[in-house]
């Protein structure tokens, strides 16, 4: 299981979804098409934006900063909405408006909505890649030298994982994401 999957098991389990229905007004149908459209090119920006030093240092400034295992629905049910519209400025920069309507032409939803449900989740996002940062530093995974330290080179590795699976090119080796202490992690959060 690679990141992308667990992240999107994740926000689209039952709790999750509730939680998230309850804050937003939409149903679980709809907020699931919108984290299913929405979370790959998350993933994917925060990839590419990780690719220059100062975008990797900063990605991982955040990920200090969004440690959170508390179960998700807690998590999006505590979400700082501000900080998450924050979040998604970062990742999308100046083509934030763009991707936000395009998820909302293809979710069918308007991109209030949209707005809504990335804000919400972001956080949880980057507590996720945090997990998996701190997963990625307590074992030797495959694919990520942590013989430094968790660096950009391992942090590109993992993230360059999450956005090959989606956009459908998965890699038998996830580079250590789907590692039983990432899952472990993750999965409680679920609970």
């Amino acid at each position: 299981m690679n990141l992308l999957n667990i992240l999107t098991s994740a926000l689209t389990s039952k709790p999750a979804l509730h939680a998230l229905s309850e804050k937003t007004g939409l149903s679980e149908k709809t907020l699931a098409a919108i984290i299913g459209i929405a979370l790959p090119l998350l993933l994917k920006y925060l990839t590419s934006n990780a690719k220059s030093e100062s975008g990797a240092s900063s990605l991982l400034e955040a990920l200090g900063q969004h440690k959170n295992e508390k179960p998700v629905d807690q998590q999006l049910k505590e979400a700082d909405e501000k900080d998450g519209m924050a979040i998604l400025g970062h990742i999308f920069g100046n083509k934030q408006d763009k991707v936000l309507n395009e998820v909302a032409s293809e979710a069918g939803v308007d991109t209030k909505s949209v707005v809504d449900v990335l804000g919400t989740i972001a956080p949880f996002v980057l507590s996720g890649l945090s997990a998996t940062a701190n997963s990625a530093n307590s074992q030797q995974a495959a694919g990520v030298d942590l013989s430094d330290g968790f660096d950009m080179g391992d942090l590109i590795g993992i993230l360059g994982s999450a956005a090959s699976a989606g956009s459908g090119h998965a890699q038998q080796n996830d580079a250590g994401v789907n590692g039983a202490q990432l899952i472990g992690t993750l999965l409680s959060m679920m609970q």
